[in-house]
């Protein structure tokens, strides 16, 4: 069969190609960091401290999950050879060899599909890369039609969440009346998270026919998205209580009696720059406020780095309203269907599937571009 003398050929390469990634993501210190957690684990008092705890179990899993991928990538490779041998003396023609050799090429195809996945993890350096993200979402003007859009947008980063096993914490939620949602803030931990879903930054354009306009004509929706990385508390960040305004409102969001009776929810707003950012989950507004605090030193971070300025005086209002105008993708649901990256070019046909979270593709290419020499990082 010319197929499986193909992949027998090519199987010294592959041998390779795997060889060459556990290399570059130092399979031997990635084993030698698990063998320290295991047994910082066995030590009495580890879970004294459950929040630090929880993190040495996050690192953990994902450790296992990466050494656990070379190992299974390694024998997917000696299964082949076993079954490209066995297919031999089964003897042309026979079931035995369509048999060994369909097992083959599906394993094949999935080695070639994880090797490109761990591949581009090796892209993610960034120095908060492997940060969880928190990921704001802002509709634009437009009424209903953006603040719709803006949950749209929120059901699919919540799927995308779903789907890598990520999990979500809801920091505050403005649902509209009508439709929609006025906006919402949300922490998502994991992994990698932040390196993920940094290519998500940016205007996010919906073109559609409305279901909002009586004349069912074709409209234009934007809606702004932005993504930080969670700070650890080592990282410092400057920030004057002298620039912050700080206001104390009742929750609008579902939570019981007392969420509902109380000011617990807050709203900071950071007066140079204009960043405001609200937390209304916590039960109470002393919870609420370390909460907000925290996203607002992450937001000031990430804006600092964006204009390379160490000084957060510097900063201004303006150039947060300035990114506004950078459209990143469009998705077009009508006259056709499409959603494609303005930036790398990358486009999917089936916007549906997007919506329900299928960002992989968008995020791959997006990891490839920066990367790219003349990409000019």
């Amino acid at each position: 069969m010319l197929e499986l003398d193909n992949i027998k050929a090519e199987l010294p390469k592959l041998k390779d190609e795997l060889s060459e990634l556990a290399s570059s993501l130092n399979e031997e210190r990635l084993e030698a960091r698990l063998d320290e957690i295991n047994t910082e684990i066995g030590i009495e008092g580890f879970w004294d401290d459950p929040e630090a705890a929880q993190k040495v179990i996050q690192e953990k899993g994902a450790l296992e999950k990466k050494v656990g991928s070379f190992k299974r990538l390694s024998g997917i490779l000696d299964d082949a050879e076993m079954l490209i041998a066995l297919a031999e003396d089964a003897g042309e023609g026979s079931e035995d060899e369509a048999q060994a050799a369909e097992e083959v090429i599906s394993s094949i195809a999935e080695f070639k599909s994880e090797v490109e996945s761990l591949t581009l993890e090796t892209l993610l350096n960034g120095e908060y890369d492997k940060n969880n993200a928190i990921l704001s979402i802002h509709p634009g003007t437009g009424g209903v039609e953006a603040q719709d859009w803006a949950e749209m947008l929120l059901r699919m980063y919540t799927r995308w969440a779903d789907k890598h096993g990520y999990k979500l914490q809801m920091i505050d939620l403005q649902p509209d009346d009508e439709a929609g949602i006025k906006g919402a803030e949300m922490l998502i931990e994991g992994e990698n998270a932040y390196g993920y879903l940094k290519s998500e930054h940016g205007v996010h354009r919906l073109v559609r026919i409305s279901p909002f306009n009586a004349q069912g004509k074709r409209q234009t929706s934007f809606t702004l998205v932005e993504v930080a990385p969670e700070l650890s508390d080592e990282v410092e960040v400057d920030i004057d209580e002298k620039d912050l305004r700080i206001d104390t409102y009742r929750s609008s969001g579902a939570g019981g009696q007392h969420v509902n009776k109380t000011d617990s929810a807050i709203r900071i707003t950071h007066l140079p720059t204009g960043i405001v950012v609200t937390c209304q989950n916590e039960r109470s507004q002393i919870q609420n406020k370390a909460q907000a605090m925290k996203v607002l030193r992450s937001k000031l971070m990430q804006l600092a780095r964006e204009q390379q300025k160490q000084d957060l005086r510097d900063i201004k209002g303006d150039a947060v309203q300035g990114s506004w105008g950078n459209q990143i993708r469009n998705y077009v649901f009508q006259p056709y269907t499409l959603v494609k990256d303005t930036r790398t070019g990358a486009e999917v046909g089936n916007i549906q599937a997007v919506m329900d979270g299928d960002l992989d593709f968008f995020m791959n290419e997006y990891l490839k571009f920066k990367a790219a020499p003349e990409a000019g990082k």
